[in-house]
């Protein structure tokens, strides 16, 4: 009995160093446990934690004249996309910026309905506020959530509108 207790004992203390990682050196931007790599480089040992490192893909490179014009190509329209002509481009704009003119619409509306419920902080109590003040407030405050959140979809419609190009006919 008391030589199984010892071994567990024995066991016990060892299992954490079984399970501790291996010292991680890095190296500028690369990461190793060989020490004697690490030695060789002038690693740094990291300290502090584990370390995890996820490689990531590295991208192809292009080779001469086709490297030029690819990255001049590139730089418009990614690699594969369809072409699309001129006149089918300014319809697609033009229903882009009629269903944004719409959701800007809509949005304002909701907008006015919230400023009016909202009543500049103090809006019309119903029979639960005046019982429970501690509703009143709650309400309050997630009315002046939702005019916040409401002004912030306006200023994001308006700025998507602004990037699109002008309607044809306007200047």
């Amino acid at each position: 009995m008391k030589q199984t207790l010892t071994t567990l004992i024995v066991i016990a203390a060892m299992a954490p160093a079984a399970w501790a990682q291996d010292r991680i050196y890095r190296c500028g931007n690369e990461y190793t446990n060989n020490a004697a790599q690490a030695k060789e480089r002038g690693c740094k040992l990291v300290e502090g934690g584990n370390v995890t490192v996820v490689q990531g893909a590295r991208p192809k490179a292009a080779s001469g004249a086709a490297a030029s014009a690819s990255t001049t190509a590139s730089a418009a329209t990614p690699a594969g996309a369809p072409r699309v002509d001129n006149s089918e481009q300014r319809a697609r704009d033009a229903d882009a910026r009629a269903i944004l003119e719409s959701e800007l619409r809509k949005a304002e509306a909701r907008h006015a309905e919230l400023l009016k419920e909202y009543n500049d902080g103090a809006p019309v109590r119903n029979a639960l506020d005046l019982r429970n003040p501690q509703v009143y407030m709650e309400r309050t405050a997630e009315l002046k959530a939702s005019v916040a959140r409401s002004e912030s979809d306006l200023a994001g419609i308006r700025r998507e509108l602004a990037r699109l190009a002008p309607p044809s006919g306007a200047k």
